[in-house]
């Protein structure tokens, strides 16, 4: 095997792996992985695509050429099963197939049957007209709501990812508040002294704490993650998360209160959400307008509570 095969395999393992199974969506990390890997396998394919690009003809076409290999690539890592042959061989037939069907487009009339009909590819904007006047074909597919829909779209995507940012730091600084605090607890002398002479009752308290409190740490701030977002952000009443969770209201109540001053302090000390902290939208303009919308009026609500005279944090652990 040579160095680009074994590079490409490699590569290819990497998109695999990253690549989440079903309707699982990819995390920021998983995204960035991908991206750099299947780079990689551009780079080390490319001389093949400059050799397939020539082979079928299409250096005229360049761009689109190399477009088509990309999306040839792309199929080819989804479809690739490594038990079945090398990435390397498996890759050729789907550039070629991009490439035969990029070329059977836009070289349709230079066949001899198209010859023999006198076919001729023509562009669609010179088949637009009105009043007798040539006009672009865009204009008249145009949609003249479509450019408000993708800004509400990303509006909500924006405002969705900048959500789950603050509220991944929240669970983050909870975890590590509860963890610090479950450190100070005492421990009796003679646990201590059996924790030293035995290695698996070490190896049962990872961080010197018991195995046990921190899966109950865990199912706590997988709670308190539920009950921040649906209620801080998506309105739930406290009804229904106190039957879904299985908490009393007033409980939720608290957990609400407290996550909103620490997500508030959170999107105000810290630099990357220093746009959503800043972020007002103006009097009178409709709340599916403007950027990171969702998360900010959120965030003016967690601000304002912030104002409020500090109380005392009650532990995530107590």
């Amino acid at each position: 095997m040579s160095k680009t095969t074994a590079a490409l395999e490699e590569q290819v393992s990497i998109v695999i792996a990253n690549t989440p199974a079903g309707d699982e969506k990819p995390t920021a990390r998983q995204r960035l992985n991908v991206d750099k890997a299947f780079a990689s396998i551009l780079k080390l394919i490319a001389p093949r695509i400059r050799h397939f690009i020539r082979q079928y003809g299409l250096s005229a076409h360049w761009d689109d050429a190399e477009q088509a290999c990309a999306i040839g690539v792309h199929r080819a890592i989804q479809a690739y099963d490594p038990e079945k042959a090398q990435f390397t061989t498996f890759v050729n037939w789907q550039l070629r197939g991009e490439l035969q069907g990029l070329r059977f487009r836009l070289m349709t009339d230079q066949r001899s049957s198209a010859k023999k009909v006198e076919a001729t590819t023509v562009s669609l904007s010179s088949l637009a007209t009105s009043d007798g006047e040539e006009m672009s074909f865009d204009g008249l597919i145009e949609d003249e709501d479509a450019l408000e829909r993708v800004e509400a779209a990303a509006s909500d995507y924006l405002a969705r990812q900048a959500t789950d940012a603050l509220i991944d730091r929240y669970v983050e600084h909870l975890r590590k508040s509860a963890i610090e605090q479950l450190h100070k607890r005492p421990q009796p002398k003679r646990q201590l002294a059996r924790e030293l002479a035995d290695p698996e009752m070490r190896a049962r308290r990872p961080h010197g704490i018991d195995a046990e409190e921190l899966e109950k740490l865990e199912q706590k701030l997988v709670r308190n993650r539920e009950i921040v977002e649906r209620r801080v952000f998506d309105a739930a009443t406290l009804d229904e998360l106190g039957v879904d969770t299985g908490v009393t209201k007033e409980r939720v109540r608290q957990i609400t209160k407290r996550a909103q001053k620490t997500i508030a302090d959170l999107a105000t000390n810290l630099p990357e959400f220093g746009v959503m902290a800043d972020y007002r939208r103006p009097r009178g303009i409709p709340a599916n307008e403007g950027a990171l919308d969702a998360a900010s009026c959120q965030l003016a609500r967690a601000r304002a509570m912030a104002a409020m005279p500090a109380t005392k944090e009650r532990s995530l652990a107590a």
